[in-house]
């Protein structure tokens, strides 16, 4: 793995905002790692070194953050890039999705032909918490049918548990966070 900073190093980049959106959350903040090239550029040769040689075709990001790191791997990786947005951003046919929410439900989107079938597609987001947002990509995915690869996230707090909705999957986070 190319990375030209030591994990730890990489996690320092990253701030931590308490009460952020709301009383009692830690937000963990990856615009300060963002901004640091060599932290940029580590994350990014990280996340390639794991998925290269698994033949990605397509790299999906997921709205917002997803889109910040999704289009660089797939650059890195040789493949496409397609987002996944809220409802009513794209403009051509859709493919939609409504999940749970810990309060709540949400709805994604994608573009119908954006996966052809046996696509073999690698889903990123900035952030695994719960899981549902990233559960409800690869359902879509393979709704379309494209074979998710792996699904890959900058930070994860492993407090909270996502990983365990998405079994069966190759699920890689670059830093981990336990409270």
């Amino acid at each position: 793995m190319t990375i030209k900073f030591p994990l730890e190093t990489l996690k320092k980049l990253i701030r931590e905002v308490p009460d952020f959106p709301k009383p009692g959350i830690l937000f963990y903040d990856i615009t300060t790692l963002l901004k640091d090239a060599q932290g940029l550029r580590s994350t990014i040769d990280a996340f390639s070194s794991h998925y290269k040689g698994l033949g990605v075709d397509v790299v999906i990001g997921i709205e917002a953050r997803g889109f910040i790191f999704a289009p660089a791997l797939a650059y890195a990786l040789g493949a496409g890039f397609v987002p996944v947005r809220k409802p009513k951003k794209l403009p051509s046919e859709c493919a939609r999705i409504s999940y749970d929410l810990e309060y709540g439900s949400d709805t994604l989107e994608i573009h119908r032909d954006a996966v052809s079938p046996g696509s073999r597609v690698l889903v990123v987001d900035d952030l695994l918490a719960t899981g549902g947002t990233a559960c409800a990509v690869t359902k879509l995915v393979e709704q379309l049918g494209g074979t998710v690869v792996g699904v890959a996230f900058a930070v994860e707090l492993t407090f909270l548990g996502g990983r365990g909705k998405l079994n069966g999957y190759d699920v890689f986070s670059l830093l981990q966070y336990d409270k």
